[in-house]
């Protein structure tokens, strides 16, 4: 009897434990939301003088994927160039040529501890001359990968998709062909993949819009192999999948150039589209208010669409000049985000330009409550901004994280320098934010003194 009552009592502890963690478990947290509420979050910090510093450690390679947290872990990816000259540019900048770095790379993921940023696996997935370039912005290791908390999945392109359970131990793997995303004007500017993976029940699901052959396709967790595939008609664009759980059932939404689609997650057959796209789309679309949100920004448009959720079905695009429908809850033309992901916090959509301009929008009725520029330098912006306790944190190219009010009024609460360029996107997690740099993984939090590790070389 009191075997069983203790055995009982460590289930309850450890479900307890469980349930009291706050998980990140892919691109934007949970579904994308970008939001983690329950705990105070940081307001001021500094990298260079290691104030709220809670641990750095180094990452080799170059990389744009986002860490992910699960429990007491921290996952994030990268591409170890053998060329010790291998760079990305950053900055505000149009240009459309490819990186010329084909070294043999060697494709990683880590993980960490969360609370002292101690390696406590590293696993090589795939080591090789890249089969595609890079644009001279990117990295080879661009997606975010995503957990359930009993499996990571990592995807690296055309170098494949990997499984692993959460002590590090491959579980399966997948070749999805040379995955070649680039300037579809002309195909030898090849740029590279960033579509993240999802896992949804038992399903990894990746969007592959690429030069030829685009499609979507759902892979089952456990063993990797095909459960559905559909063709797209699309030509490259980067930005991830999202399943929105609505009232009457789930949409599985991409955002392309050609259309926005919807399809069941669980078959892959679509439900609705809506034309109206400028040609290149990276952002992520979001759900909130019984609406899906999609941006973009690019010439000739910059439109900003809410879609009602569960309902739509066919073609939903709006006809003749109009910003609404019986699918559309409301739309404009101007006010779209080009890399950032957009964010639904509290009552409005906050929408973050490349160039660094915020926008508020009423996220139920498409009225624009504010917009102002984040600094007065101005700066370049491509991480998506995320949020918790009220604020909105909004991370520069340029090396610095803004900490914006959340509300009706701007204000900026802080401005906090990392000391190098940024371009994923933070996750958040008990309170503690952690930031990818482009040598560095940062945790901050409160009263917190700096403990720095570099991941050691497999």
């Amino acid at each position: 009897m009191r075997l069983r009552l203790f055995l009982s009592f460590v289930l309850l502890l450890g479900f307890t434990l469980s349930a009291r963690a706050q998980n990140w478990p892919a691109f934007r947290g949970q579904n994308a939301s970008g939001i983690a509420e329950g705990k105070p979050t940081p307001v001021k910090w500094d990298a260079e003088k290691n104030v709220n510093i809670a641990w750095k450690v180094e990452i080799p390679g170059l990389a744009h994927s986002s860490p992910v947290v699960w429990e007491d872990k921290v996952f994030v990816t990268t591409a170890v160039s053998s060329d010790p000259k291998s760079v990305f540019r950053s900055g505000l900048y149009g240009d459309v040529d490819s990186a010329e770095d084909v070294s043999k790379h060697s494709w990683r993921v880590y993980c960490f501890d969360k609370k002292t940023g101690k390696i406590l696996w590293q696993q090589v997935a795939y080591e090789g001359v890249p089969r595609t370039k890079r644009h001279i912005k990117s990295t080879f290791a661009n997606p975010t990968p995503a957990t359930d908390g009993k499996y990571l999945v990592a995807f690296f392109g055309s170098e494949g998709l990997y499984c692993y359970d959460l002590k590090g131990k491959l579980k399966w793997k997948q070749d999805l062909g040379v995955l070649d995303a680039g300037w579809f004007f002309d195909p030898d500017y090849q740029w590279g993949m960033a579509s993240s993976p999802i896992i949804y029940k038992n399903l990894v699901i990746v969007q592959c819009d690429i030069q030829k052959d685009s499609f979507i396709a759902a892979y089952d967790l456990k063993s990797g192999k095909q459960v559905w595939k559909t063709s797209r008609e699309e030509i490259p664009s980067w930005g991830t999948p999202t399943v929105v759980e609505g009232k009457t059932r789930a949409e599985l939404v991409t955002n392309a150039t050609k259309a926005v689609r919807a399809y069941d997650p669980l078959t892959g057959k679509e439900l609705w589209k809506l034309v109206g796209n400028p040609e290149v789309t990276a952002t992520t679309p979001v759900a909130a208010n019984d609406l899906i949100y999609i941006c973009n920004s690019y010439r000739p448009n910059q439109p900003i669409y809410a879609i009602k959720q569960g309902v739509a079905s066919g073609d939903i695009s709006l006809k003749d000049g109009k910003n609404s429908n019986d699918f559309v809850a409301w739309s404009v033309q101007r006010g779209g985000s080009y890399m950032p992901t957009p964010l639904v916090y509290g009552d409005y959509l906050y929408v973050c330009a490349n160039h660094g301009v915020l926008t508020a929008w009423n996220a139920k009725t498409g009225e624009r409550v504010w917009q102002n520029r984040l600094a007065d330098k101005g700066g370049a912006f491509s991480a998506s901004p995320v949020a918790a306790d009220g604020k909105i944190y909004l991370s520069s190219e340029d090396g610095e994280v803004q900490v914006v009010r959340a509300g009706a009024k701007y204000e900026l609460l802080s401005t906090n320098p990392m000391g190098e360029v940024m371009m994923a996107t933070p996750a958040i997690s008990d309170g503690m934010i952690f930031i990818r740099g482009q040598h560095h993984l940062f945790a901050v939090a409160e009263n917190a003194g700096a403990k720095e590790t570099a991941a050691k070389q497999p």
